[in-house]
């Protein structure tokens, strides 16, 4: 969406705690995720049973949990993660999220024929997320090709960044900490005060 990105109810009071969605097989060392999880503040790593075999319905369960031990949370999904996000906030739109960050979610449509573990996860979703969302895309990510991210920004009507060529934005990417990550996190949250965020590229 090129331009202001839904704000959330004005009754719902905002945290200051980010719930982390790793996707398949976890976030494992090195990972963005991780490193948030270990270094930051108010950061939540949400702990799947089984990261190796995904299921919807369990993983669901298990951050429905999460938020609703932490209301007005952020959610910060990564790949199967983001899916994830994107299937609570549709699912579930009563939850007390205060927005989500999706970055490099994972095509489950265009993939799960090639990797059944994960088809349970589609279809994507495409209703508008009413909530501010963040959508986070790479130029060479093999789980997403960017145009059809931009596709699925417009449609959940979160704003698009564009993270250039850092393939599937995870350990292998060399992202370290992120801290251009954790300042996405923090535009988030002021979208959330009432500030909009507009399409921007990000800086590796």
């Amino acid at each position: 969406m090129d331009g202001a990105v839904s704000r959330p109810s004005p009754s719902l009071e905002i945290g200051m705690t980010t719930l982390l969605l790793p996707g398949l097989h976890g976030s494992g060392h090195g990972h963005w995720q991780r490193r948030w999880a270990d270094e930051v503040e108010d950061t939540i790593l949400v702990e799947q049973d089984d990261w190796d075999h995904p299921d919807l319905d369990a993983w669901l369960a298990r951050a429905e949990a999460a938020v609703e031990e932490n209301p007005g949370a952020f959610l910060a999904g990564h790949s199967l993660g983001a899916v994830l996000a994107v299937h609570l906030v549709t699912r579930r739109p009563d939850l007390p999220i205060a927005g989500v960050l999706l970055v490099a979610p994972a095509d489950v449509d265009r993939h799960a024929r090639r990797y059944p573990g994960i088809a349970g996860f589609a279809p994507l979703p495409t209703a508008p997320l009413e909530r501010p969302a963040i959508l986070v895309a790479s130029r060479d990510d093999p789980w997403m090709k960017y145009a059809r991210a931009a596709v699925l920004a417009d449609m959940w009507e979160a704003a698009l960044v564009d993270l250039g060529r850092a393939g599937h934005a995870n350990a292998e990417s060399g992202l370290g900490r992120w801290a251009e990550g954790l300042a996405l996190l923090e535009r988030l949250r002021r979208i959330g005060g009432g500030i909009p965020v507009r399409r921007v590229a990000a800086a590796r």
